[in-house]
């Protein structure tokens, strides 16, 4: 008779453009008898495709992979309905990338340097619903918050509002559309627009545009 109470294997997809890398991880997470490595993935495009395909519980992500790299891959994901936990694992993080992965949904986040039983934690402790992140980085970024609020903060110092309409005009409405969509004065979307410009430091609605999609802002949640 098979035993019922055999937990359900936690499904990973390792991300890195090192193979050596990748075989090293592969080797220390499946000496756990409750992981399974079901795919290695060298490219950010890559990392895409299988993640969408196969549909894992973590997803193991270096950051700094070339060309498509880690945050594109958050940013893609955080249009899917359904998405796995993602950890962040790289050799280094700045307090901008740090501020953009958890803007971005990111769950785990653990350096290179670490213990490999650390890694181990993380995953589980993640997959159990947790948050894990390497508390070094996480305070170096929240000190840049407090420091430099106008360039630093998690929506570029928007209001909700401000950023209700950045998304609207990322739609292709114009003021009037937006005004009768959000339920103000056309007027008052216009001095929207004018603190938006001069928050974000851009000038147009297409460079408003793409400064919003580089920046994370039409994904992130509103406040």
């Amino acid at each position: 008779m098979a035993d019922d109470t055999t937990p359900t294997p936690i499904r990973l997809v390792l991300v890195d453009d090192h193979r050596i890398v990748l075989s090293g991880l592969r080797y220390l997470l499946e000496l756990e008898p409750d992981f399974t490595v079901v795919a290695e993935c060298s490219s950010g495009s890559e990392a895409l495709d299988t993640i969408r395909g196969l549909q894992p519980d973590i997803v193991l992500l270096d950051l700094l992979i070339p060309g498509f790299n880690g945050l594109d891959v958050l940013r893609a994901l955080s249009l899917d309905t359904e998405s796995p936990q993602v950890i962040l694992l790289t050799a280094a993080l700045s307090e901008d990338d740090m501020i953009a992965a958890v803007r971005l949904g990111v769950r785990g986040v653990i350096l290179k340097e670490m213990a490999p039983q650390q890694l181990v934690h993380c995953v589980r402790h993640v997959h159990a619903g947790g948050t894990w992140l390497e508390k070094n980085v996480v305070a170096q970024a929240l000190r840049k918050l407090v420091n430099d609020p106008g360039k630093s903060t998690l929506h570029g110092g928007l209001t909700p509002r401000e950023l209700e309409i950045v998304r609207w005009v990322a739609q292709g409405m114009r003021n009037k559309e937006i005004a009768r969509q959000v339920g103000i004065a056309e007027g008052t979307v216009k001095q929207h627009m004018h603190n938006i410009y001069e928050k974000l430091g851009v000038q147009g609605r297409v460079n408003l545009v793409r400064y919003a999609q580089e920046q994370g802002l039409l994904y992130s949640r509103l406040p």
